[in-house]
């Protein structure tokens, strides 16, 4: 929230007398999902447009249409077909990827990292992206210590906006 607007909720919230809700309500979605993937076209776009529910086929992720769309946590997910969206749309919390789509070696170090969609693992049934192939390997090295790291991190962080970590 950029100050202007942080300060005009903040004196709008102590005339209304409701400071204690507005100063520890944690930060808005878009700051809970990494949407680097969108444009004017396709805004809070999560997955740069991959299909969530393709990660799970044992083929390589595919791309998928706006023909094809689901909002879920204030992101929007793509997917290849009717049938893909029909199997996400039924249990969305099972596909989208882990700490909103950030890099989980990132979350590991306490920060958020846009990821690549293509340097991903699909962990006991859980989604993790990362920054790109070269972080991927590293973080594969020592998964089990990095997704311990980024659980106990995640809390902390998941409302915190990327430019204040």
């Amino acid at each position: 929230m950029n100050n202007f607007l942080k300060s005009t909720v903040i004196a709008t919230a102590i005339a209304l007398g409701t400071t204690s809700a507005i100063l520890t309500t944690p930060a808005f979605a878009i700051d809970e999902v990494s949407i680097a993937g969108s444009t004017a076209d396709a805004p809070n776009l999560a997955v740069q447009g991959y299909d969530v529910v393709s990660y799970r086929s044992g083929d390589a992720p595919v791309v998928g249409a706006a023909t094809y769309s689901a909002q879920f946590e204030g992101a929007t997910y793509r997917f290849a077909s009717q049938a893909n969206l029909d199997t996400f749309n039924a249990d969305p919390a099972r596909f989208v990827p882990v700490y909103g789509g950030f890099c989980a070696y990132g979350v590991a170090k306490g920060k958020k990292f846009d990821a690549d969609p293509l340097a991903y693992t699909v962990v006991n049934d859980r989604l993790y992206l990362n920054l790109n192939k070269k972080i991927q390997k590293k973080w594969l090295k020592k998964r089990d210590k990095y997704i311990d790291q980024a659980e106990g991190n995640w809390a902390d962080i998941e409302h915190v906006a990327i430019g204040d970590l």
